[in-house]
């Protein structure tokens, strides 16, 4: 059977037989007391959410800042290609891709 003691109390009550045994004899007498977490608030327990935020926030613009370089090198050689290529022309309908540059 298990013994519940009420919350707050340090430790259950020592018989008085117990007592007097263990002062007469030399014996010690053991209380185990059982440590309570602490009222704090642990830092160890928010690490954890807060590195994966930050690990997802850097990961983003990393995504973001990487999109925008792909963008630019596809405009900037969009460009070169019209500029090198010229009027392109279909059925007789003439297509300019890039404006002279001596405007």
């Amino acid at each position: 059977m298990r013994q519940h003691t009420p919350p707050g109390q340090m430790a259950p009550h020592i018989p008085a037989d117990v007592f007097q045994r263990a002062q007469a004899t030399g014996q010690p007498v053991v209380i185990v007391v059982n440590d309570r977490p602490p009222a704090a608030v642990e830092w160890r327990r928010l690490l954890l959410p807060f590195a994966i935020a930050g690990a997802t926030v850097a990961g983003g613009w990393g995504l973001v800042a990487a999109l925008c370089f792909l963008m630019d090198a596809a405009a900037h050689t969009f460009t070169v290609i019209a500029g090198a290529a010229g009027p392109i022309g279909a059925g007789g309908i003439t297509l300019k891709l890039a404006r002279a540059k001596n405007h």
